[in-house]
């Protein structure tokens, strides 16, 4: 789905929690996540606290987004 998009111009983020599977599905701009069942959270902290994760990865996303690359990129 992530090459459709981007073949269209449209640049993809792929927010990930197992960076290789990304990689091998061929997507460009990868951002780690925290973990299989809660990717933009974690649920032994509290809500502010996962209020932060999921910011400082939504914002590393964005900053991927605005990122030129010539070659998959993990962020």
């Amino acid at each position: 789905m992530v090459k459709a998009i981007e073949a269209f111009g449209m640049p993809v983020v792929h927010i990930c929690t197992i960076v290789p599977i990304s990689q091998t599905v061929g997507a460009n701009r990868i951002v780690p996540a925290v973990a299989i069942p809660y990717p933009l959270g974690d649920i032994s902290k509290s809500a502010e606290e996962e209020k932060q994760i999921r910011r400082a990865i939504l914002d590393k996303a964005m900053k991927a987004l605005q990122t030129p690359i010539s070659e998959q990129t993990v962020f």
